[in-house]
């Protein structure tokens, strides 16, 4: 079984209207979190939809970790690095808590008790998320020409999490400045990823670029999220899973 999360219902609801399609669902209900379950693109699945920040993310992370086999986290992010712009895709070769501080027990950002600072996600994973994202954005290149956004991309690299929504320019500089080789930042990403390490449960990130983490990171949220993230989000679920072996 695969598992499914996003931090937003509106991240998710593509998803899971293909997955009502499909055939029964089943809704397990556990520590407060709806899991639905059914089938997808041939693959038995399980959605869940975390709510914002790292600890919703890590909480539904744990209840997933009992019942998957390996787990991938769609949605949005803001974009850090040079070349990101709204409407590409990153997806994380690796994630890291950019607001972890336990100075002066461990270096700032490393995981007390794991002594890292960046989780890898899962090389076979991460290559199946990729081949998938070059497919998906191909394919909506017309769809967000249409929104005013140009030709998407794809990247692969580091993507930073923490419980700060980055909107200004002062806070994503700080970013770039701290760590330059970020690509993208989001609130979960890699609260998921330590539980997925820890739980030795294979972990896949993949996210859509909804602006540039600063004064601008509201402006129009709600239409990108309904014409930009959800159908990325279902085409890279759907293309990844077809892809895995």
């Amino acid at each position: 079984m695969i598992g499914i999360i996003a931090a937003m219902r509106e991240e998710l609801a593509a998803v899971g209207e293909a997955l009502r399609a499909a055939g029964p669902v089943h809704t397990e209900w556990a520590a407060g979190v709806e899991l639905e379950h059914g089938q997808l693109a041939g693959r038995e699945v399980v959605l869940a939809r975390s709510g914002i920040g790292k600890v919703a993310a890590a909480t539904t992370a744990a209840l997933l970790c009992e019942r998957v086999e390996a787990l991938v986290m769609v949605g949005t992010a803001g974009g850090l690095g040079a070349d990101v712009r709204p409407g590409d895709v990153v997806v994380a070769t690796a994630a890291l808590q950019h607001d972890v501080d336990a100075r002066p027990l461990w270096p700032r950002r490393v995981l007390p008790g794991l002594g890292l600072e960046r989780i890898p996600t899962d090389p076979a994973l991460t290559a199946v998320l990729f081949a998938a994202a070059e497919r998906v954005c191909a394919g909506h290149r017309a769809d967000l020409a249409a929104l005013g956004l140009g030709s998407p991309s794809v990247h692969q690299g580091l993507v930073v999490s923490g419980d700060v929504f980055v909107s200004t320019s002062e806070g994503s500089g700080r970013l770039r400045d701290e760590l330059p080789d970020a690509l993208a930042v989001e609130m979960e990403g890699a609260a998921v990823a330590q539980v997925c390490h820890v739980a030795g449960v294979p972990f896949g990130l993949v996210r859509t670029i909804s602006d540039r983490a600063d004064a601008d990171a509201h402006l129009d949220f709600p239409v990108f999220l309904r014409s930009v993230a959800a159908p990325y989000a279902h085409d890279l679920v759907v293309e990844s899973l077809r892809g895995l072996d």
